[in-house]
C-alpha cells in the first residue's frame, strides 16, 4: 500500500457545498471545506492561504466516523472523513466557488 505524502494540493479535497454551509459563508463569511482525516489545523490553514491567496484567522475542525450500514446480511461500514470551517480575516476577500459557471 503506498502512502501518499501531505502537500498544500491534496490537504483539501473539495468544498462541502451544502445549503447549510452556502448560508454560513454568505451570513459570516465561514467557508466549509472537506478535508483529509490526518491533516492537522495548521496544514489546512497553509494550504488554503497558498491556494486562494487570503488570510485565515481560524479553523476549526470536525471528525466523522464512518455508519455501519448492511446489505442483506452482510455488514460494512462508509469511509469516516474530516471537515474544516475556515473563518477568514476581516477584510478578505470571499472565495467564489463556480466563478464561471
Amino acid at each position: 500500500m503506498k502512502i501518499k505524502l501531505k502537500t498544500k494540493f491534496n490537504v483539501l479535497e473539495s468544498p462541502h457545498l451544502t445549503e447549510k454551509s452556502t448560508a454560513l459563508k454568505e451570513s459570516t463569511g465561514v467557508l466549509v471545506f472537506r478535508v483529509r482525516p490526518d491533516a492537522t489545523k495548521q496544514d489546512i490553514k497553509a494550504a488554503v492561504e497558498s491556494l486562494f491567496s487570503v488570510k485565515v484567522a481560524t479553523v476549526r475542525t470536525c471528525n466523522f466516523y464512518g455508519k455501519k450500514k448492511r446489505m442483506g446480511r452482510f455488514t460494512g461500514r462508509r469511509p469516516s472523513w474530516k471537515k474544516a470551517f475556515v473563518t477568514l480575516k476581516p477584510g478578505e476577500k470571499t472565495i467564489e466557488f463556480f466563478e464561471s459557471a
